[in-house]
């Protein structure tokens, strides 16, 4: 597994493993995710990036702002100031399934951005096809 890390954030990807490829980790906190609910996550967090980044000028300094996305299992949300912004997430359970809630401090959450801005399944990392949207 390849990970990615720094303080208060983790991210691995194992292309080889079925079913939970993807971990995702926080301060005290990690989870196993299929590849369709990581690049989910990683698509509804980068839209709301683009959004705050379409924005932040727009905003005084000491001005905050929060974001909202839902996509089917996936709610993000982005919040912060013109300068910085955390996030959160819940995966809400399908029948059967598992859910669970994540976040991230400011810090953390510009390492894991940066991160997924650069494609991490590119090169043929992800085990499935990325989900249409």
């Amino acid at each position: 597994m390849q990970v990615q890390q720094g303080p208060g954030w983790r991210f691995g990807l194992d292309p080889s493993r079925v079913g939970f490829p993807v971990l995702l980790g926080g301060e005290g906190w990690a989870v196993e995710l299929t590849a369709e609910e990581a690049r989910g996550l990683q698509e509804a967090v980068m839209r709301l990036v683009a959004e705050w980044g379409a924005i932040a000028d727009q905003l005084m300094a000491e001005e905050r702002i929060t974001l909202e996305l839902e996509r089917g299992p996936i709610w993000v949300e982005l919040e912060g100031t013109a300068r910085a912004v955390a996030l959160r997430f819940v995966l809400q359970p399908e029948a059967g399934g598992r859910g669970v809630e994540g976040s991230w401090p400011i810090e953390a959450s510009q390492a894991l951005v940066a991160v997924w801005a650069q494609d991490p399944w590119a090169g043929g990392g992800s085990p499935t096809a990325a989900p249409q949207g």
